[in-house]
């Protein structure tokens, strides 16, 4: 099974946001989106799901920012990624054109199992839990790189 790029991103700025606390000075999504290396525009979009699903806190304006909420921190991460992912299929069974063997296939119950196995691995761990040394040590070093850097990365090349 293999994670949307929606989640990997979501997780490595709630990552971020959880290293860096709730201090005053809280991080701009551009600030975020630099330092775990993911276009602005991606991230945007990603920190709004992550507020509606009530993991991070955004306040704009001066003094404002993200802050992981304490549901974002210590709440189920089989939960939250259950709610990044959806709840669709492994497979196509029912893409078009629909797989022949639908009726009668073991393999989509056998692959739910699968699926459902994964994120029961993932329900006892936390956000918290995940920047337990090495990992935190390594987000608090990741600095935000210059715009044109990020632009530059974005496109493949790095320009000074």
């Amino acid at each position: 099974m293999r994670l949307t790029k929606s989640t990997d991103i979501a997780l490595r700025i709630a990552m971020r946001l959880a290293v860096l606390g709730n201090t005053d000075d809280a991080p701009t999504t551009r600030e975020v989106a630099s330092a775990v290396e993911v276009p602005y525009t991606h991230a945007a979009k990603v920190v709004s799901k992550l507020q509606h699903l009530g993991a991070v806190e955004a306040r704009r304006g001066r003094g404002g920012g993200l802050t992981l909420t304490t549901a974002g921190r210590t709440g189920s991460l089989g939960r939250l990624v259950r709610e990044l992912e959806g709840v669709d299929d492994v497979v196509g069974c029912e893409d078009e054109p629909p797989c022949p063997l639908r009726g009668g296939c073991r393999l989509r119950g056998a692959l739910r199992a699968a699926q459902e196995a994964f994120y029961a691995s993932l329900d006892p761990l936390s956000i918290a839990d995940l920047i337990e040394s090495p990992t935190g040590p390594i987000l608090l070093s990741l600095v935000p790189r210059p715009a044109t850097w990020v632009r530059a990365a974005t496109r493949g090349r790095h320009q000074g």
